[in-house]
């Protein structure tokens, strides 16, 4: 059972789960923890795809009750037209607000991307970033007596693939849980001092015009319990007023599918 955050007679946004996967494919044709799948069995209807989180990323995931409506979002996001706002926990202290504008070359898969030809050149990527808050925490990881993390908020202005993650091991300041962009180290020791065993960045807001009505459309995805647990720990629970609480009771037993 996914928690539902917004439905109406167009379209529905749930709150993923870190670990679910958004839909079946080809390489993970016998993964059985699908979100396209379980929306439509949870009710009663076929919904249609319009973007993607990945797998580790939780929060706001939205889709079309009809193709569409499903193809009037798509086009909202392909031209830029939605607000998404990201938190992540990173490591070190990242002070301030600015904007990475880094070019990102396609980041392609060994296997499905195996038979791909041309010239990989970078294409624009934009993140704007804002440190919300910072902690300094004692657990010695590594050569150092202690450890230091930022709590960020994120806002891509463009969709390369895994660009918040990227970008932030860019600036040498990778999410927490980032297996394949950031510090292997500071993962074991943030899962094994502070709980933090999945990768820390997750989708809380979407904002959108409605495809149908064209009202203004604002949905929030609330914190998990990874999430309220490293909040808490750090001294940071006031630092997300806008962010809901939720608690995944029935799709608990589903996070083992993380990655």
């Amino acid at each position: 059972m996914l928690e539902i955050i917004y439905q109406d007679e167009y379209l529905v946004a749930v709150n993923k789960p870190s670990g679910w996967l958004v839909h079946r494919s080809w390489l993970d044709r016998h993964e059985k923890v699908v979100v396209m799948q379980t929306v439509r069995d949870q009710i009663g209807q076929h919904v249609f795809t319009v973007h993607r989180l990945d797998r580790p990323t939780s929060g706001v995931l939205l889709m079309g009750l009809s193709s569409e409506v499903g193809h009037l979002l798509a086009q909202q996001f392909e031209q830029h037209q939605m607000q998404k706002t990201y938190h992540a926990l990173v490591r070190g202290w990242l002070d301030g607000a600015d904007r990475i504008d880094y070019p990102l070359a396609e980041e392609r898969d060994k296997i499905a991307d195996k038979f791909a030809t041309g010239e990989n050149v970078p294409k624009p990527a934009v993140t704007d970033y804002r440190s919300l808050a910072q902690a300094e925490m004692p657990f010695a990881i590594g050569r150092y007596d202690c450890a230091h993390y930022t709590l960020v908020e994120l806002q891509p202005h463009t969709g390369r693939k895994h660009q918040l993650r990227r970008h932030l091991a860019h600036l040498r300041h990778p999410i927490i849980g980032d297996t394949k962009h950031g510090d292997l180290r500071q993962n074991r020791g943030a899962a094994q001092f502070a709980g933090c065993d999945r990768l820390m960045l997750h989708a809380s807001s979407l904002a959108l015009t409605h495809p149908v009505t064209g009202e203004p459309l604002v949905i929030r995805a609330g914190l998990d319990a990874c999430w309220q647990q490293m909040m808490q720990q750090f001294g940071w629970q006031h630092c997300l007023p806008d962010v809901p609480r939720v608690e995944f009771i029935a799709a608990a037993s589903q996070d083992s599918a993380s990655i």
